[in-house]
């Protein structure tokens, strides 16, 4: 078992962090607050700093919101490198910025680490039930090391190349799903409108070629209104950016992407930033002056 410094313990760190406890690994946290009772009472430790964490810790893992995030656990004052020791395995479970995740794997490796860019897909469930996706880029030492941490939170983990290639999927996914959950409210909005059982519409088309875990998932979402967060608007809205700003680079155009990112704009001039992403339903059902179920 692993000594494991684990910094982020929101929606989804907390859970991912109960798993490694329950496997056995020692887990070390930077405080932040009270600690959550069920994670203290499994032994997590808590130590001022992220330097603090890294100079006891074997393995790194990181999952906070965004790229500024991350650089300033790993590299900001008291950060991860002032602390870290050669050959010690940094995971970051974030999703953020490719580019930044090179050089992030750069200046760790330089210091003496590994470093893995190992970002998740499967929402607050995939956390609670050990589901997740896992997307990652590492050289093959470093997926080695990193796969049965990773197994321990993750039924799916594929390494799909090197240093950033992990982040690179994550944005690709975040795409399908954006767009997928658009597909579904506009679906489920159409039905409504045309005065069908919504509810009987969706558990038709889970049946049928239109079936998906969205669909699922957030179709009942949708029907049932709960848009407490899964996974927030806000989050959504950054890696949506990421892939916008991606696509100038490489000149390419998302128009599907684009026009997502529109809607979950329109939530969030509603105060809806913290809203579960399903809630794209909510902008597109003021386009139509019509609420689904109505």
């Amino acid at each position: 078992m692993s000594k494991i410094g684990f910094i982020g313990l929101g929606i989804m760190g907390r859970p991912m962090a109960g798993h490694l406890l329950d496997a056995g690994h020692e887990l070390l946290t930077v405080k932040r607050g009270a600690l959550d009772a069920g994670l203290a009472e499994k032994g997590m430790r808590e130590l001022d700093t992220p330097a603090a964490v890294a100079a006891e810790a074997e393995v790194i893992i990181s999952i906070v919101p965004d790229t500024p995030d991350v650089e300033l656990v790993l590299f900001g004052e008291g950060g991860v490198i002032e602390g870290l020791k050669p050959g010690t395995l940094v995971i970051d479970m974030s999703s953020i910025a490719p580019i930044a995740t090179q050089e992030f794997a750069k200046r760790i490796t330089e210091a003496g680490g590994e470093y893995v860019d190992a970002p998740v897909s499967g929402g607050e469930g995939g956390a609670i039930n050990a589901a997740l996706t896992i997307m990652v880029g590492a050289t093959e030492e470093g997926f080695a090391r990193a796969k049965p941490v990773l197994e321990v939170m993750g039924k799916t983990i594929t390494h799909i190349g090197g240093h950033g290639a992990g982040q690179t999927c994550k944005v690709a996914n975040q795409i399908v799903v954006a767009l997928t959950i658009e597909a579904v409210a506009e679906g489920l909005l159409f039905a409504s409108k045309a005065g069908a059982d919504v509810a009987k519409v969706r558990e038709s088309l889970l049946g049928g070629l239109a079936q998906s875990k969205i669909l699922d998932v957030h179709g009942e979402r949708m029907i049932k209104r709960t848009f407490d967060p899964g996974f927030k608007i806000k989050l959504h809205q950054k890696d949506l950016n990421l892939a916008l700003e991606g696509a100038r680079s490489l000149k390419l155009s998302l128009p599907g992407t684009a026009n997502a990112q529109q809607l979950f704009q329109a939530c969030a001039a509603h105060g809806g930033e913290e809203w579960d992403h399903a809630g794209i339903l909510r902008a597109l059902e003021q386009l139509a002056d019509h609420q689904i179920g109505s």
